[in-house]
């Protein structure tokens, strides 16, 4: 797997901004990507030093569309911790 295919986007919620204020950011990463491939994609896009990586599964929930019920597709969320004093731009504010 290349570095360019773990991250897949950022999550933009109201809790991962209040997150981003302590230098903790938020990211969709590939199913298959360990912390140390993590680590270095962020490095790598960001040219950030990053100190801690905290995965966790996303289970999907059930959603109904009419009277159909569907299951949301599962995925996962990495927490990137950054060295003091360092932050992503993610959206140039």
């Amino acid at each position: 797997m290349s570095l360019y295919d773990v991250l897949r986007r950022p999550v933009v919620t109201e809790k991962s901004t209040l997150l981003a204020e302590k230098g903790k950011y938020v990211f969709e990463v590939s199913d298959a990507a360990s912390k140390a491939q993590i680590k270095e994609a962020v490095k790598l896009a960001f040219k950030v030093q990053v100190t801690q990586v905290n995965v966790m599964n996303v289970q999907g929930k059930m959603k109904r569309f009419g009277r159909k019920p569907t299951q949301q597709r599962s995925w996962k969320k990495a927490i990137v911790t950054l060295k003091a004093g360092e932050k992503i731009e993610l959206f140039g504010s």
